[in-house]
């Protein structure tokens, strides 16, 4: 049960969100990209704090603490399912990219590449489709994980007496979640892309002075108690198979690890890098990560709004992450993971640890910062729907509207998403099983055709959109035939299926406009298959430089993810005391770090 002081620092916290709200409102309304893009005069590294932001929410930190304390220091790869190493990509060449389009979302960037013919439109329709499906559903899911975390540490008891009207016990994590999600709509609604990224800067202040205060607590534990973990469990690497064997200590977890279907780690690890490279280099799916982006000054201040992610993100999370496994481990009889069907849940980790070792005060701040972290990716995800809605489909049918029903539609297309992800959260019963689909799968559906569209001049509209419609269908239908198989192992399938659609549909269609491609090839420069585009343009502009960094580009990614390792890597071994790998990834960051600023940040234009 919360204490006064925290639930005074919780108040102050929600209290401050409205404020800013409030202050940035009137900027906001000046005009379309004021309200979605922060008029693109937000300075990167604020930018990149409040991407940082929206990645350090509650679900994701929570799994990510399971999964340290069962698989230790080989957990840090475990992220690479996403990718986590989509930023560094980003970092060296796609956010530059990206941003010299200059549009105000993924599907006007379509009419760019593709023009407006037959094609084109129906790229950006599956494109303004696949986003807000994507939006709904990560609103869905952290509206019930929100609700779900809120109730342990709020008993509806305690509340109940105060509310006047009843609630199931089964809709309670609901009724937690449409209060908080008001919150958070109120200042993304109000104040666009600036109030959310100053309240951004808030929730990752908060995270931060509760990641020190927690890697402090864990580092505290390890040295005064002995650890008992099984053999491997502090190395980051592994054998053909995983090995970890926790019978002996924790018979539970075993189970768990059969479960996650890890065992089997270097077939696991292959694929897994296989997936991540190709996700990377198809660019940003359509939600807050691109809409950031898009937000920035310039295409250089969008390269290194991306990098500077992980450099504030990874040791801050990681010290927070390593300390409450720590605790975890070392007080693990005191932690209550049964559930009331007599189960380990070892996802209830993270809440019990909480609630066990977190004083008066900072229990406050840290489920403030906890709070705010789901409202960050909330109000960033929401930010993201409303630019398809109000960009891609209200102005683009409807010309010359004035400004004041701009601004009355974005907060008619926001409150409208927020109703409807509600409804979703109360009516669908396995969120969770969604979002996993979607990242899984759906998410699989997309990368041939977002890879195409970037480096082979001959992929149209048509490939495009054929692309993504046999992929998204075969995400629905490929894992309801293998319902026991991983989806990460299914998706070389959707790979292969969806590559057919985009060369099938490629070849239906003549090419696009050569204007277009001329246009495109020149403004955003990509390196890959252009060669007859390049040729014409050297015609017309004898002195137009084609982009030859490749292999550059290449070079520097390799380095980025190796200096993000060791990001992740650094603090989990500060807080478990083991000085020989720090001895060794010290130098490695920091010769990473020199080659990066000499082959990367010094190309800049400053």
């Amino acid at each position: 049960m919360l204490k006064i002081y925290d639930i005074i620092v919780i108040l102050l916290y929600l209290v401050s969100t409205l404020a800013i709200g409030l202050m940035v409102r009137k900027k906001a309304q000046q005009s379309k990209d004021d309200y979605l893009l922060g008029g693109k005069s937000i300075p990167w590294y604020l930018l990149g704090l409040s991407n940082a932001s929206g990645m350090f929410d509650i679900s994701g930190t929570i799994w990510l603490v399971t999964l340290m304390f069962v698989y230790g220091i080989k957990s840090a790869w475990i992220p690479w399912l996403w990718p986590v190493f989509n930023q560094i990509f980003l970092m060296v060449y796609l956010s530059k990219w990206l941003r010299r389009s200059n549009v105000t979302t993924g599907a006007e960037w379509i009419g760019t590449r593709f023009g407006f013919g037959k094609g084109a439109k129906l790229s950006h329709i599956i494109v303004v489709i696949f986003a807000l499906v994507v939006c709904l559903a990560y609103l869905a899911y952290g509206f019930i994980g929100l609700g779900k975390f809120v109730e342990i540490f709020i008993p509806w008891e305690a509340v109940s007496p105060y509310i006047p009207f009843t609630v199931s016990a089964n809709h309670v994590p609901h009724f937690y979640g449409i209060i908080f999600t008001l919150f958070a709509v109120f200042y993304s609604l109000l104040g666009g892309m600036s109030g959310i990224v100053w309240a951004d800067v808030i929730q990752f202040t908060i995270m931060t002075i509760s990641a020190l205060v927690i890697g402090y607590l864990g580092f505290q534990a390890v040295g005064a108690n002995s650890l008992n973990i099984p053999d491997g469990w502090m190395s980051p690497f592994w054998d053909w198979k995983l090995d970890l064997d926790w019978s002996k200590i924790i018979p539970e977890v075993n189970q768990k690890i059969k479960e996650d279907g890890f065992s089997l780690f270097s077939i696991f690890f292959m694929m897994m890098v296989l997936k991540g490279i190709l996700v990377s280099v198809a660019g940003p799916a359509p939600t807050y990560d691109m809409q950031k982006i898009l937000s920035t000054k310039s295409p250089a201040e969008a390269s290194k709004m991306s990098g500077f992610v992980s450099v504030i993100l990874m040791p801050i999370r990681y010290l927070m992450i390593a300390g409450f496994a720590a605790l975890a481990l070392i007080y693990y009889e005191k932690l209550d993971l049964v559930t009331q069907t007599g189960q380990v849940d070892f996802e209830l980790i993270l809440p019990a640890a909480i609630k066990q070792f977190v004083p008066v005060g900072l229990l406050g701040l840290l489920l403030a910062g906890l709070l705010a972290a789901f409202m960050s990716t909330f109000a960033g995800t929401l930010n993201a729907a409303q630019a398809y809605l109000v960009n891609d489909i209200y102005l683009k049918y409807n010309k010359d509207v004035p400004h004041s029903k701009v601004n009355l539609m974005n907060y008619v297309s926001g409150v409208s998403v927020v109703t409807i992800s509600i409804i979703l959260g109360l009516y669908v019963e396995n969120v969770n099983s969604i979002l996993q689909w979607l990242v899984s799968s759906l998410y699989g559906s997309y990368v041939v055709a977002n890879i195409l569209k970037w480096h082979w001049w001959r992929f149209n509209g048509e490939g495009f959109f054929w692309g993504m419609v046999t992929g998204i269908a075969c995400a629905m239908v490929v894992p309801e035939i293998f319902p026991d198989v991983l989806d990460l192992y299914l998706f070389p399938i959707i790979l292969v299926i969806s590559g057919i659609g985009c060369v099938v549909g490629t070849y239906s269609a003549p090419p696009t406009d050569e204007k277009v491609l001329k246009s495109f090839y020149t403004t955003v420069n990509p390196w890959g298959f252009w060669k007859p585009i390049e040729e014409k343009v050297k015609l017309e502009n004898p002195e137009f430089k084609s982009n030859s960094n490749f292999k550059v580009d290449m070079f520097n990614v390799v380095i980025g993810v190796v200096a993000q390792t060791a990001l992740v890597l650094i603090p989990m071994y500060i807080i478990f005391r083991q000085t020989t790998p720090l001895y060794i990834l010290i130098p490695v960051l920091i010769v990473c770090s020199v080659l990066l600023k000499k082959l990367w940040w010094n190309k800049f234009e400053h």
